[in-house]
């Protein structure tokens, strides 16, 4: 059996540290824009936790870049990550903090075997109707022209963006705002063919499997068929084979004498009154 790679190995160990270290970070994110109104520590420790979950994420990605057997393979297959890790050095704006961090984990997810694409996709949903809410809303609140000033708004507005219904009730104004749009936007629709893509993939094994069942019935029907013919056939010849023995003992038991045979009895048996009366005795 083929023992896991050191790379494998860490990256199963770390799963779930780095899935609730996610789960923080969106709990720090969360916090300033649901509740501008907190004090600053609030604010100061939700930013010190966001630049701490970004730090654990970029430790992993040098670690399984350090334990990887060809990095340059690695480097080459895990872009993303690089960019994720690079993103908020370059421009640390918490919206590409945001962007980068869920990279990191849905990159991360996706390794997991056992998340199943169905909950990847619901997960992934969810999440990205979370965060678009709370991104457009951290910029658009305080816009001149903005016209989503609630997170009631802004959910909304995430959620028709991401079905590309788009009612036009609610819509950015802002650069950062629209940024935001564009991505839900193309989020959505490839979500929306993922599943489209599953739904038609779950239908068609369902299909598939009747289909098996059906041949699978069918088969042992003719089996059944092949048992009976072959039980007629069977019953047949041995009734044929009785029908022409009882034939041969009832040609046996008359074929010993024919019409003009005297039984054995008739011949041993004593002359008849009659016959003894026709013979005269001697006068004396």
């Amino acid at each position: 059996m083929k023992q896991p790679s050191r790379q494998a190995r860490w990256e199963r160990r770390t799963q779930v540290p780095l899935l609730v270290l996610a789960v923080a970070f969106a709990v720090a994110y969360a916090v300033p824009i649901v509740a501008p109104d907190a004090g600053e520590g609030v604010h100061r420790a939700c930013t010190h936790a966001e630049w701490a979950v970004w730090a654990a994420f970029a430790v992993d990605y040098l670690v399984r870049l350090g334990l990887a057997a060809d990095r340059r393979v690695f480097v080459r297959t895990h872009w993303l990550d690089l960019a994720a890790v690079v993103l908020p050095l370059v421009q640390p704006l918490r919206l590409l903090r945001l962007v980068a961090t869920l990279m990191l984990v849905g990159r991360r997810a996706r390794m997991a075997p056992q998340v199943r694409l169905t909950t990847y996709v619901a997960g992934a949903v969810v999440g990205l109707l979370m965060f678009g809410s709370l991104a457009v809303l951290s910029v658009e609140r305080d816009a001149p022209q903005g016209n989503i000033k609630n997170l009631g708004d802004a959910v909304w507005w995430s959620f028709t963006t991401m079905t590309t219904v788009g009612y036009g009730d609610h819509s950015p104004t802002t650069g950062l705002g629209r940024l935001v749009a564009v991505g839900l936007m193309l989020s959505g629709i490839a979500l929306l063919g993922v599943v489209t893509a599953n739904i038609a993939a779950w239908f068609i094994a369902r299909f598939e499997r009747d289909d098996q069942v059906e041949r699978l019935q069918l088969a042992v029907l003719r089996e059944l068929q092949d048992e009976v013919r072959a039980l007629r056939g069977e019953v047949a010849r041995l009734s044929g084979g009785d029908a022409g023995g009882d034939g041969d003992a009832d040609g046996d038991g008359d074929g010993g004498g024919g019409p003009g045979a005297m039984p054995a009895q008739a011949a041993d048996a004593p002359p008849s009154r009659a016959g003894r009366a026709g013979v005269t005795s001697p006068t004396p």
